[in-house]
């Protein structure tokens, strides 16, 4: 019989922390393992040294690198790949020979710990049990003696390796937070949580649970004090004090009271996807207003900064996150409602002049400020298929009804226009595009060029020419935009696709 193998938690430091499951594991176990960094004592061993059986067979897995550099031709993955590769080989020798070993883990092992990856190497093949420990987030909210998070906040844990814009923003978007990984990555994580405006209310943590705990509002620690074993808790107590200068709520009758009367609303278009497609103009209000309001793909886009304010919301509910920008300028508030692709293309401009054709927002100034839409960037990648005429349409029957739709398609291919289509296909719309194609093959060859731009500007882009014969529905979805060709489209030997700008006459 082989051995079985443990993962096993041993808290945050203090050994008074480690579970008596734990205890009991390590006290039986035939072989005890521990992870230990370059040129230093185990942490996990050293708390577990009491427990530790005199007849236990130790193996210490040494890292054979942390933070620095390294001769590896894998750069740092390929260095620690190799390393769990081997330190998995030496445990199997004692699992085969039917000993059980005990793989400590600091804090939890599945909470960010190293044994995730020996479990990944050696659960297929011995049998495996994972014993839970208090994670070092836990102790140092106690440490702090601060709530994290109550009722229905939303706690939200985060690396502080990730990119500072990034970090900010999910700051920005969240109640409680925990920021793990500091180290060299602190004065990153401080700048972040002062563009979040969470700094005030940030404690920073060390060692928590250990003789050498030590803790302090964030912005009166030393940067070059701070080891890996530390972390920030934000407290979710601390998103709803709001600042300053910034309101939790806005107030719709609230105009004749705000000094210099209600803001200008604007609305911007943020382009398809990449921040080099965001216009200077645009780029340029996003710093100087106040509150961001959108579908949450798109505010997520929009770099936090301090001071600034998100609204996200779901979608299909445009009016009213118009109405919610609306009702925050006539308090005097700089807003800008955000868009993807262009405001004005299928996008929240006309949102948000629908519902400011109520009277109470009659004050309320709106601007429009354009960006570059998905037709636009599709069109590019292919070449020129919109250099003549042509015609926009969503398939979309949310807010028209299918026969609309269809009603236009049809008129579009009677006049042989270029036809670019938003919206072609989404979870509860499926049979839009073989209806489409049906009725557009009625007026048009099969072998009308069709080009399907899918994710155009992210890292996911592809770009397929077709024709409308060949065209597949079932491979479209929402993040398609289809350009459908004319009769005079045409493709170049190197794959182009492009449409002369003259039309003979009939």
């Amino acid at each position: 019989m082989t051995g079985r193998f443990y993962g096993v938690g041993l808290g945050p430091g203090d050994p008074e922390l480690v579970t008596l499951k734990a205890a009991r594991l390590i006290g039986a176990a035939d072989v005890v393992a521990f992870h230990a960094g370059v040129g230093k004592q185990s942490n996990a061993r050293r708390i577990a040294a009491s427990l530790i059986p005199a007849t236990a067979v130790e193996e210490e897995l040494r890292y054979p690198v942390t933070t620095g550099p390294t001769a590896h031709p894998g750069g740092y993955a390929g260095a620690m790949a190799d390393f769990y590769a081997e330190s998995a080989a030496r445990l199997a020798v004692h699992l085969e020979a039917g000993r059980d070993v005990v793989l400590l883990a600091e804090g939890d092992p599945l909470f960010y710990g190293s044994f995730m990856y020996m479990h990944d190497l050696l659960s297929p093949r011995f049998p495996t049990e994972i014993v839970p420990g208090v994670p070092a987030f836990a102790a140092a909210t106690a440490a702090a003696a601060t709530p994290l998070v109550r009722q229905t906040d939303v706690l939200t844990i985060l690396p502080g390796t990730l990119p500072e814009p990034e970090l900010a923003r999910r700051l920005a978007d969240t109640d409680g937070a925990i920021i793990m990984k500091l180290g060299r990555t602190f004065p990153a994580v401080r700048s972040a949580l002062a563009q979040a405006g969470r700094l005030e209310h940030a404690v920073y943590v060390e060692r928590a649970s250990m003789d050498t705990e030590r803790r302090m509002p964030v912005a009166d620690v030393d940067p070059a004090t701070v080891p890996y074993f530390s972390l920030v808790v934000v407290p979710g107590d601390s998103r709803h004090d709001e600042p300053a200068g910034r309101r939790a709520s806005p107030v719709a009758d609230a105009s004749s009271d705000v000094v210099g009367g209600p803001a200008e609303l604007l609305v911007v278009g943020l382009g398809p996807g990449p921040d080099a497609w965001v216009t200077p103009e645009v780029t340029a209000a996003l710093a100087e207003v106040d509150h961001v309001v959108g579908y949450a793909p798109y505010v997520h886009r929009v770099p936090q900064r301090a001071g600034l304010t998100r609204h996200a919301s779901g979608n299909t509910v445009e009016v009213d996150r118009a109405r919610l920008a609306l009702d925050l300028a006539l308090a005097g508030e700089r807003v800008a409602v955000v868009s993807g692709g262009d405001a004005g293309v299928f996008g929240m401009a006309s949102a948000v002049f629908e519902a400011a054709e109520d009277p109470a927002y009659a004050a309320v100034p709106v601007r429009v400020l354009p960006g570059v839409s998905a037709v636009q960037a599709v069109a590019a990648r292919a070449g020129a298929p919109v250099g003549a005429d042509f015609a926009v349409m969503s398939l979309s029957d949310r807010l028209k009804p299918w026969p609309v739709i269809e009603r236009r398609l049809r008129h579009v291919a009677e006049a042989d226009l270029v036809l670019a289509l938003y919206n072609p296909a989404s979870r509860s719309r499926t049979e839009q595009v073989v209806r489409a194609q049906k009725v557009l093959l009625e007026h048009r060859s099969p072998d009308t060029v069709v080009v399907v731009g899918r994710d155009v500007g992210r890292a996911e882009e592809s770009l397929l020419v077709t024709t409308l014969g060949a065209l597949d529905a079932d491979t479209i979805d929402m993040k398609c935009l289809l350009i459908i060709g004319a009769t005079a489209t045409r493709r170049t030997p190197s794959g182009a696709v492009w449409t002369p700008r003259s039309v003979p006459e009939e």
